[in-house]
């Protein structure tokens, strides 16, 4: 395992809850060095961070470790197939209901186009 990438699961596994669910994969090519991250889909918040600050980071630290060894190195994160959808029921007692559903196709309609008579 090169440098970079047990930098990342390093670093990873101490900030989520689910660390033996971490799994890096490492790719060369001409681009450079991509690290692939996958994590249990429940620590997919904790990666990313509020508005992406976490992920960032990461990637930050990751291309100055790049940098000393004189390769670019960047990070993707593997999203979970499906998502994670989180429903309030207002029903009852305010409790939360956490759901899994496919992402749904929105329907794409036709702009519909108005002469102003103005040329």
């Amino acid at each position: 395992m090169e440098k970079d990438q047990a930098f990342v699961e390093m670093v990873v596994k101490q900030i989520v809850d689910n660390p033996d669910k971490v799994k890096t994969d490492r790719k060369v090519d001409e681009m450079g060095v991509l690290i692939e991250l996958t994590v249990d889909p429940e620590d997919m918040g904790k990666i990313i961070g509020k508005e992406g600050k976490t992920a960032k980071s990461i990637r930050t630290l990751l291309r100055v470790l790049g940098a000393k060894e004189h390769a670019r190195v960047n990070m993707k994160i593997i999203e979970p197939e499906g998502g994670r959808e989180v429903k309030i029921d207002s029903d009852s007692n305010g409790s939360i209901e956490e759901t899994k559903e496919e992402p749904k196709e929105e329907e794409i309609k036709p702009i519909e186009e108005k002469s102003t008579g103005v040329i």
